[in-house]
């Protein structure tokens, strides 16, 4: 689904007047015909209509970060995609303010990068990741990964933050990544390593264990490349599941 075809950020739209009005026929912005809805109504959505244009036309995300509900947030995906940077982090722990992050892997144009501590792992890298980000894409990352980096590094990330935990719960898909991955026939090349693995693998490298890093590195990297197939998995069904079976209902 794209964001041109929602009217759900419209003061007085909620899903199901969104709903009616993609099985009247107003599938996208083009198509809204005022006389669908009550004029007060009618009137908001075409003033939505109007400045949510420009803001898309500016290719600025954040306007519609704020003006969708949270639960809504998927919808950017397919508008944003192109520059969306997928991450995900490796720490020593569960607790920001005492446990350190290890490895951040991030994948964004097709590129995954994987910056390490103690060597390209700074607040000066991770800034310009968001950055030259449209859209932030982890799994459970706006509770854990993004918070671990604010406090680490003393960043204050407001890139658009599109967190997969919520959408795949949205279909279904309950767990942790792995399980979720799982769910869907994403296979993995390591996947007998879990989260607790990548603690251990850092204390290894530390120790001066040959191979711990490079496993380490690998497993991250992979969470961020995987979250991409997640991704277009996740929104795909969604875009299924609300508008096409809403459009459907208007060919009946």
């Amino acid at each position: 689904m794209r964001i041109e075809n929602s009217f759900i950020p419209v003061s007085g739209v909620g899903e199901t007047t969104e709903r009616k009005l993609w099985a009247s026929g107003a599938t996208d912005w083009d198509c809204f015909d005022p006389s669908l809805v009550g004029p007060k109504t009618a009137d908001n959505i075409e003033s939505f209509i109007d400045t949510a244009r420009d803001h898309l036309a500016a290719d600025d995300p954040t306007f519609f970060d704020q003006v969708f509900p949270s639960s809504e947030r998927w919808r950017l995906y397919e508008n944003f995609r192109t520059n969306a940077c997928f991450f995900d982090i490796e720490t020593t722990g569960l607790d920001e303010h005492r446990d350190v992050v290890t490895t951040v892997s991030y994948h964004q144009a097709g590129e995954t990068t994987t910056l390490v501590r103690g060597d390209d792992l700074t607040a000066d890298r991770l800034q310009a990741m968001v950055a030259d980000a449209s859209l932030l894409v982890s799994f459970n990352g706006i509770r854990f990964d993004q918070p671990f980096l604010e406090t680490s590094f003393g960043l204050d990330i407001d890139t658009p933050h599109l967190d997969l935990m919520y959408p795949c719960k949205t279909v279904g898909l309950d767990g942790g990544l792995k399980t979720v991955e799982q769910d869907i026939g994403i296979e993995r090349d390591r996947p007998d390593i879990s989260g607790r693995d990548a603690v251990r693998l850092w204390h290894q490298h530390e120790a001066g264990e040959d191979g711990a890093l490079e496993t380490l590195i690998s497993y991250n990297r992979e969470d961020a490349v995987n979250l991409k197939t997640l991704a277009d998995e996740v929104t795909t069904t969604l875009h299924e599941q609300i508008f096409e079976q809403a459009r459907q209902q208007s060919a009946e």
